[in-house]
């Protein structure tokens, strides 16, 4: 189970640096695209490129997210519970987030398959396929469930750990 957790954690961590990857390019290319463009010259395809590195930097991101609890969360009331209280809220809303995420996993896996068959492109001048876009939220929020699940395992594995 130890090992089980300390995969899914460094899964997270790789998607981390990959997401900060991505912010990088995206910073780059809207950059360039800003002196280019003073300069009196055209293009077409950063802005897209920078939504979509962007949007799936977040996707991507989010297992490091949920290991790190990097996520907005009111812990007002948490933090006037006794231990074993805090734990049971904790185990709950991380069941309640592995829910969500494997919905949202379901939806965007459907929505990135629908996007593949149909060859579906952008409207832009670029038009690259949205396929992989779409993908990214499958894998990054699969990812997520994969963490979340570490998260409910976690207490066990530090007890076998000890």
């Amino acid at each position: 189970m130890r090992s089980f957790v300390r995969t899914v954690d460094t899964i997270a961590i790789v998607c981390a640096v990959l997401a900060a990857a991505l912010v990088t390019a995206a910073v780059l290319v809207v950059t360039w695209m800003v002196l280019w463009r003073a300069l009196g010259n055209s293009a077409y395809w950063e802005i897209e490129f920078a939504v979509y590195a962007t949007v799936a930097a977040i996707f991507l991101g989010s297992p490091y997210c949920a290991r790190t609890n990097g996520h907005v969360g009111v812990d007002l009331l948490s933090e006037y519970l006794p231990p074993r209280a805090k734990l049971a809220m904790a185990m709950a809303v991380a069941v309640l987030s592995l829910i969500v995420c494997l919905y949202l996993t379901v939806e965007g896996a459907g929505l990135a398959l629908k996007a593949w068959h149909t060859g579906e492109t952008t409207e832009s001048l670029w038009r690259p396929a949205k396929w992989p876009f779409y993908a990214t939220m499958p894998l990054g929020l699969g990812l997520t469930a994969l963490q979340y699940v570490a998260e409910l395992l976690r207490p066990r594995a530090d007890a076998e750990g000890a």
